[in-house]
């Protein structure tokens, strides 16, 4: 039981540094938290609910993100877009990602 839990909580946390890596680059048309839930899990990220929602909140406070909220099928959906600022930081975080992902490989070779 102990090692199937340490296993999850350690691969929890590989994967919270790749999800605002995710979400920037998947917020170049507007999505609302469930149907960006959707996108990544539908590409093989699997991303939690009590995990995406602060993310967003933060990414928006940091100015990467805007929200607008909009009335459809007659409840109020908060959308997400990406911001001037996440477009200028997103290419430089690819290149860093790529620049993790190279030397990994030849880590774990």
């Amino acid at each position: 039981m102990a090692n199937s839990e340490s296993l999850e909580n350690v691969v929890l946390e590989l994967r919270r540094g790749v999800i605002v890596l995710a979400v920037l680059s998947q917020l170049s048309s507007e999505q609302y938290g469930y149907s960006l839930l959707k996108l990544l899990s539908d590409q093989g990220l699997e991303v939690d609910q009590g995990t995406l929602y602060p993310l967003l909140r933060r990414l928006e406070t940091q100015g990467l993100l805007e929200s607008v909220w909009k009335l459809e099928e007659a409840r109020p959906r908060r959308y997400y877009i990406i911001s001037a600022e996440g477009k200028k930081i997103l290419p430089k975080l690819k290149k860093e990602w790529a620049g993790i992902v190279s030397v990994m490989n030849g880590l774990l070779k």
